[in-house]
């Protein structure tokens, strides 16, 4: 939750077999240094094979390794998701051995696929599996590039006309600026991370890298209670009969963005005293990973009763004697109110938000992320682009735009020593609606004195 495509697959095994890998060559460079030991010496030396690390060996010797931390990191189940392991067997021993011959070193016995219970399958699809990966972030950054145009021009057009300027459309901009944040946050994100395609990332340990972050997780976190501020109001209007919305608006704003900067800041101070590894990317540590998923889960579980409480009210609503239509329109309208309320309060996040973060991974990344990230398009075409209220408003100002344009040019054409001198054509309409407001007003009091 909160997270990118590449942050649980490929960042996490290639950082480990990047650790490894500089732990074993800093043991062959110490081990040069102290003994002496090179390629031309007797016997077998030390060896990374992009897997693990093999100490040097005597002509004869059988060396013996344990399974690799990757392995045993998946075959405990917290990221199996990303490989699929293979039943145990006799052969599931989690030891690997090489022998030390003539030629060199021999390949290892038994294979690590079988030693430490691991799918040859994974790797034969690896190039199937990247394509994946890159095809869903391909996938998400138009959405979310989508989400960007259509939000920045939907914030435009609510702060431009007064006349849309309330306490529902106030909430809705606070909606829209928490999508705008979330999708720039993504953005940064991956260019600080992931821009370069090698796993440099790995050893990133810098206060900037670690800020991004904090933002990044203060965005998603925000997005997700804006959604639940937005099913709190709905619930609100409908069940109470009269509320001072501007006084909770003010409560709003605290719980939308007061709430976020309280969870994100505590869960930083815990990263720096506990687990201050990396760049804060990787979520080893649950307990404090849970500062942040938890509000999030509960905001979306208030959500999803809230949803069903409003549409329990929608459906007595329709069903009153006072709603004309038939049986067959009034489910019409409850499926349409139903498909609208969907986007706006997030309902889509339930499908996973209460199951494990290694159960159907796949499905996960296509709906949160690939989905997820056309929402903000979604709400804002939705309460902005097709609300009859705003288009009434662009419409009436698109109208007077015309009648103005339309009286400057006839003015400038009729009069242009005037048009010339620096009176335009909404000057003249203005002295015209002046006119006509003294006239009509002259005829008033001629009727009143002849009466």
């Amino acid at each position: 939750m909160g997270r990118t495509v590449l942050d649980d697959a490929a960042a996490i095994s290639d950082c480990i077999l990047k650790k490894e890998e500089a732990m074993c060559l800093e043991k062959i460079e110490e081990a040069n240094e102290m003994m002496g030991l090179n390629d031309s010496s007797p016997g077998c030396p030390w060896m990374w094979d992009n897997i693990t690390c093999w100490r040097p060996a005597v002509m004869g010797q059988v060396v013996e390794v344990g399974c690799p931390e990757l392995f045993q990191i998946f075959n405990e189940g917290t990221y199996s998701c990303l490989f699929t392991l293979a039943p145990s067997s006799s052969l599931n021993t989690g030891v690997v051995s090489r022998n030390c011959t003539e030629d060199g070193w021999s390949e290892p016995f038994p294979h690590y696929f079988d030693a430490c219970g691991f799918d040859n399958d994974y790797l034969e699809g690896g190039g199937n599996q990247d394509y994946y990966y890159l095809s869903v972030k391909a996938l998400y950054t138009v959405g979310y590039s989508t989400s960007l145009v259509s939000l920045t021009t939907a914030m435009v057009i609510l702060c431009r006309f007064r006349k849309l300027h309330c306490t529902r459309n106030f909430i809705h901009m606070n909606l829209f600026v928490s999508f705008i944040l979330r999708a720039i946050s993504v953005f940064i994100k991956d260019w600080i991370l992931y821009e370069e395609q090698d796993t440099n990332h790995c050893f990133i340990s810098t206060v900037e890298c670690k800020a991004v972050m904090v933002f990044f997780h203060y965005c998603v976190m925000s997005n997700y209670f804006w959604l639940f501020i937005e099913g709190l109001y709905l619930f609100t209007l409908l069940v109470e009969t009269f509320f001072p919305e501007r006084r909770y608006f003010y409560w709003y704003s605290i719980i939308g963005w007061g709430t976020p900067t309280i969870c994100v800041t505590v869960w930083a101070v815990l990263r720096i005293h506990f687990d201050d590894n990396g760049c804060w990317e990787m979520n080893d540590n649950t307990a404090l990973w849970w500062v942040i998923k938890g509000p999030v889960v509960g905001s979306i579980m208030i959500n999803f009763v809230l949803f069903i409480g409003i549409i329990v009210i929608l459906v007595q609503k329709l069903q009153s004697p006072d709603i004309g239509g038939n049986e067959s329109s009034i489910y019409l309208r409850l499926a349409r109110s139903t498909l609208l309320l969907i986007p706006l309060f997030g309902i889509h996040y339930t499908v996973f938000a209460f199951s494990p973060e290694n159960v159907s991974k796949r499905e996960r990344l296509v709906f949160e992320l690939g989905l997820g990230s056309f929402q903000g398009f979604v709400v804002a075409v939705l309460y902005c682009f097709l609300n009859g209220e705003v288009q009434s408003e662009i419409k009436r100002k698109w109208r007077s735009w015309k009648v103005n344009r339309y009286f400057a040019v006839d003015f400038k054409h009729r009069h242009p020593s005037l048009a010339s001198s620096g009176v335009n054509g909404g000057t003249q309409l203005s002295i015209l609606s002046k006119s006509s407001s003294q006239i009509r007003m002259s005829s008033v009091n001629a009727e009143n004195l002849a009466t």
